[in-house]
């Protein structure tokens, strides 16, 4: 788990009270209404004002296209998501996140093997060990997804019942909640 080093470009070395501009230039390659040599041009502008910069164009451009992969990665995501939402449900969401923790609990199993130190070790372990509570919670979600659906159903059937009561028919609440219950378990 080797951590990548860089050197920090002119862009990260700049003082607390410049990094408004640099939110405002971004915000401006975002708009993609002007050119990037114009807002760059700007930006430094604004930076020797306050006794900073310049900032290089190279420096400016590794930041933008560093932005642009993590927004793209991240309308990815959104496309993806907006695809399969519909047909998550807490039953199938839990067996997902069951699945998906068991697979995260291998990897981590085989990464424990590489680890080059104690630091690495722990950070395992912390790994594992959010990976166990995640499943802990899907599950509890789930049994309360459930509850409330058994619980919604518990009382449709009572005010279908009481409806049909006022007609003056006899109907027994228990026993249509288990044809109902029959008839969504396949007997």
């Amino acid at each position: 788990m080797a951590v990548e080093r860089r050197v920090l470009s002119s862009l990260d070395q700049l003082p607390e009270d410049c990094q408004d501009d640099v939110v405002w230039a971004l915000a401006r390659l975002n708009e993609r209404a002007r050119t990037q040599a114009d807002i760059l041009f700007e930006l430094n502008d604004r930076l020797a004002v306050k006794g900073q910069g310049p900032i290089s164009k190279s420096a400016f451009s590794r930041r933008r296209i560093r932005l642009k992969r993590r927004a793209d990665r991240l309308a990815e995501r959104d496309h993806i998501y907006a695809g399969i939402a519909e047909t998550i449900t807490p039953e199938k969401m839990g067996d997902q996140d069951i699945i998906l923790g068991e697979l995260l609990k291998s990897v981590i199993d085989e990464l424990i093997d590489d680890a080059k130190s104690a630091e690495d070790v722990k950070e395992l372990a912390s790994a594992f060990k959010q990976t166990v509570s995640a499943q802990h919670l899907s599950a509890s979600l789930k049994a309360k997804a459930e509850a409330a659906a058994q619980a919604k159903m518990e009382k449709a059937v009572n005010a279908v019942t009481g409806e049909v009561e006022k007609t003056g028919r006899n109907v027994d609440a228990a026993e249509v909640l288990s044809l109902i219950r029959k008839a969504y378990s396949g007997e």
